[in-house]
């Protein structure tokens, strides 16, 4: 076998195991929001959709943002484990480049950084996040589908899931999160960062 077939067999299985999207190819450049506004974004947004990842198995999914200074937000991810208890991480998420603010690079716990794009956004009811790692001759995906409710409009969501398609995301891998109220109270109590 030829060290890239190993490689790359390696590489699948790996990310296989984790629950990641991985695709052939680069990743794709899509258009971010124009005129991204941090102050506007700042808050609690309620995940809907998400591709899956190795590093949220729970349900009631929220991420509360934080603006420090400009450019860079802390970031308090919450969910509820199947076991009940409630799993939240901080982390910060920084604008790589002030000409295009809705490019944030976003790490946790020391990790190397991880591309956060805000695709979309109207501020108050909905937002599209997007990120993607070149590996060789794969890209591994994420993107998530957040609103400030627990609940979005199916035409809401179609039109999110057309943009996600239009650079060429595989929405159909994309898993709902369960918002139901009773069931995520534990995170819905959550306490809030400063």
């Amino acid at each position: 076998m030829k060290p890239v077939q190993v490689v790359a067999l390696t590489l699948l299985s790996v990310v296989a195991i984790g629950a990641q999207v991985l695709r052939l190819g680069k990743c794709p450049q899509p258009a971010v929001q124009a005129n991204f506004d941090a102050n506007r974004y700042i808050g609690k947004w309620y995940e809907i959709h998400k591709l899956p990842t190795s590093f949220q198995k729970g349900q009631c999914a929220t991420a509360n943002y934080t603006l420090l200074s400009p450019g860079v937000i802390e970031v308090l991810n919450t969910e509820l484990l199947d076991n009940g208890t409630v799993n939240a991480i901080v982390g910060s998420a920084k604008v790589k480049d002030p000409a295009e603010p809705a490019k944030l690079e976003v790490s946790f716990n020391n990790s190397p950084p991880g591309p956060y794009w805000v695709l979309s956004t109207d501020y108050d009811g909905h937002s599209l996040v997007y990120g993607c790692t070149d590996y060789g001759l794969f890209r591994v995906e994420l993107s998530w589908i957040l609103s400030r409710k627990p609940t979005l409009s199916k035409e809401t969501l179609e039109k999110l899931h057309a943009i996600l398609y239009s650079v060429g995301v595989s929405v159909e891998n994309m898993v709902p999160t369960n918002q139901d109220e009773t069931y995520c109270s534990p995170v819905n109590h959550y306490p809030k960062l400063s």
